[in-house]
């Protein structure tokens, strides 16, 4: 019995503890199974989700290179409309006559500045024309019509691409030569078809009638009154071959695999980059991966309307990512393309090639994580908040991040920089009211709206004379004086210096916001003027220094009033009449022998605040034809009670 016992004994005491072992054991195994399924989970869907973002990576800069090429297009189109609409405004354009010689200059300096353009020229419904014209040689063309024939006259000219050198050597006639022909403005289509319209219009491709090469141009009807009061319609045009408008397309571009083409209304080639060959005649968009995108984009409804279209195509074996989109407001689609291949290549080696590594470094980059959390998140979050206060324009006082890492301190040295400009931009900027139209949510783009506003012009008496008996280091420093103390007196009074303009100085009270009783401020901040010249005057006359006499013009009015100016540079100002006629008040003080004049709107809201003097008869001030009833404003007497 004991024998048989024993073991079992021994037996019992030993079997729960090897299966409480291997419990254990098998515990550790299922969650080392877990874990390394929940990694291998981990990896498959970061894979997944990296070929994914690699996909999108690969459309977003196939997209980003498109849009660069249609903002160029864009602006190179607005440029030729802006060069157009300028020569359309010129007051003595004409293509004959004494009017035909300035208006010839004009268009061959306009040439000099857009060298995207082939040609600029004017014509008339007599047929007469004139052309400044680059390509295929550079000549100022002139055609007076006469009965059915015309007498044609080249001056062949320096090319207008040359730079430096005096102006009038660049537009120096080389030869002329005069012949005569059968040409007439008036068979021109895009004279046809502007004058039918009526309006400005992007030409569909026409033969230009020099060089004999396909074109298309941009032009706009500009009204003229003869000398015998009737209405000439005049047509202003601009136009680009098809030859250079691939060449610019090319410039357009961006480097790479990628390719770009630009079809008309009815899917003619105006350019295309894929050809060595720039597009000289009108072609349909057949063969080849543009045929391809093509024949897609007629399959899919795609040509018509375009707005912003993003698709894929294969051609010969190959995937092609296109975007087309259209350019307003000429009709035309510009279509680009690429090989999705090569664009995503290097994405996705880089892809395979990081997971690999991500599995071996796990544990290493956890450790240097931590250390670099460290180095990195507290200096970034200080510069970030560095840069708030950057981006709110408070640039005085900012701490500096000192790191060991060198890009923070290269972003630490670029906000510096930033700061560093900023401060030195706030010089010709008032920061304040960029302060102020970015709290109340204006656009930092052109745009206006009506506003009423009080407007002071202030000139000095005799600065000519000044400036040429002074020297110009004494001149510079009385001028930075006199600006001064002028501008702490309107800032004190509620006005805003819109421009410094030489000796003068605008001024506008009520905008860019509604300021109450702003006629009242502006003529107080007048008299202020006045009173503190004296004081400078007296002794700038100690030093022996010539006194300013400040004449002081303002009117009150709707203007229209905002952020003006062009794409790339704007200044907040007012454009409208009562600018002009605020100015033209200044003027009248040289001849009426005063220092402060108002008109009688500015008057009204003065409500007999202040001593005023009507002046008896009507002015006539320079460039309006109506008079108009000013008055003088008085300087305050003890004593004296407000008249009017």
């Amino acid at each position: 019995m004991s024998r048989v016992q024993g073991p079992s004994a021994a037996d019992l005491s030993v079997r729960p503890q090897k299966r409480i072992r291997r419990f254990r054991v098998d515990v550790g195994t299922i969650i080392c199974a877990v874990a390394l399924v929940q990694s291998l989970l981990l990896v498959a869907l970061g894979y997944w989700g990296a070929e994914r973002l690699v996909s999108r990576v690969g459309e977003a800069a196939h997209k980003l290179g498109h849009g660069r090429i249609e903002d160029n297009l864009l602006a190179f189109l607005a440029k030729s409309k802006a060069v157009v609409h300028a020569v359309g405004d010129s007051p003595s354009l004409h293509p004959l006559g004494e009017d035909g010689e300035r208006s010839a200059e004009m268009l061959w300096t306009m040439l000099e500045e857009a060298s995207e353009l082939d040609c600029i020229g004017v014509a008339s419904p007599d047929g007469h024309l004139l052309m400044a014209e680059r390509y295929p040689q550079p000549v100022i063309r002139q055609v007076e019509r006469n009965g059915a024939l015309s007498t044609e006259t080249w001056q062949f000219k320096p090319s207008p691409d040359a730079e430096g050198g005096d102006a009038r050597q660049r537009y120096a006639t080389q030869r002329i030569e005069a012949f005569r022909t059968g040409a007439d403005a008036t068979d021109q289509r895009w004279f046809r078809d502007v004058l039918k319209a009526a309006a400005p219009t992007w030409t569909p491709p026409f033969q230009a009638a020099a060089g004999q090469e396909i074109s298309v141009g941009y032009a706009q009807p500009a009204r003229r009154v003869d000398d015998e009061g009737r209405i000439q319609p005049l047509v202003v045009v601009a136009r680009v071959s098809l030859g250079h408008l691939s060449t610019l397309l090319r410039q357009f571009g961006r480097p790479g695999h990628g390719e770009s083409a630009l079809l008309s209304d009815d899917h003619h080639v105006l350019a295309r980059s894929d050809h060595p060959e720039v597009v000289r005649a009108l072609q349909w968009a057949e063969g080849g991966v543009l045929g391809a995108i093509h024949d897609y984009m007629k399959a899919h409804g795609i040509s018509e309307n375009v707005a912003d279209e993003s698709f894929v195509v294969v051609h010969d074996g190959t995937r092609y990512r296109v975007e087309a989109s259209h350019v307003d407001p000429t009709g035309w689609e510009l279509i680009s393309w690429e090989p999705q291949d090569p664009l995503i290549a290097d994405l996705d080696r880089l892809v395979h090639w990081g997971l690999l590594l991500t599995l071996a470094f796990l544990v290493l980059a956890l450790l240097i994580s931590l250390r670099l959390s460290r180095l990195v998140t507290a200096p970034i979050e200080n510069l970030a908040n560095t840069a708030r206060r950057i981006g709110r324009l408070e640039l005085d006082e900012l701490p500096q991040e000192h790191s060991r890492v060198l890009e923070i301190q290269h972003l630490n040295r670029a906000l510096d920089d930033s700061a560093r400009s900023l401060r030195a931009f706030a010089k010709f900027v008032p920061i304040d009211l960029i302060r102020q139209l970015v709290a109340e949510g204006h656009d930092l783009a052109p745009g206006g709206s009506p506003r009423r506003v009080t407007a002071m012009f202030t000139d000095v008496e005799g600065f000519a004379g000044i400036s040429e008996s002074l020297e110009a280091g004494v001149l510079v420093r009385q001028l930075t004086e006199y600006f001064n103390l002028a501008g702490r007196v309107f800032a004190r009074h509620g006005g805003v210096v819109d421009k410094y303009m030489g000796d003068g100085i605008m001024v506008l009270w009520g905008a860019p916001v509604d300021l109450p009783d702003a006629e009242y401020r502006a003529c107080l901040a007048s008299l202020d003027l006045h009173a503190e010249m004296t004081a400078l005057n007296r002794r700038w006359e100690a030093e022996g220094l010539q006194a300013f006499r400040t004449r002081v013009g303002i009117h009150t009015g709707v203007v229209i009033a905002g952020v003006l100016g062009s794409s790339d540079r704007l200044s907040y100002t007012a454009v409208g009449d009562v600018i002009n006629v605020a100015s033209r008040i200044e003027g009248a003080n040289k001849h009426l022998g005063t220092s402060t004049l108002m008109s009688e709107a500015t008057h009204a809201g003065l409500r007999g605040r202040l001593a005023t003097r009507r002046i008896e008869e009507q002015v006539a001030l320079r460039g309006r034809q109506t008079r108009m009833v000013l008055y003088e404003l008085l300087e305050p007497q003890p004593g004296d009670a407000a008249a009017s």
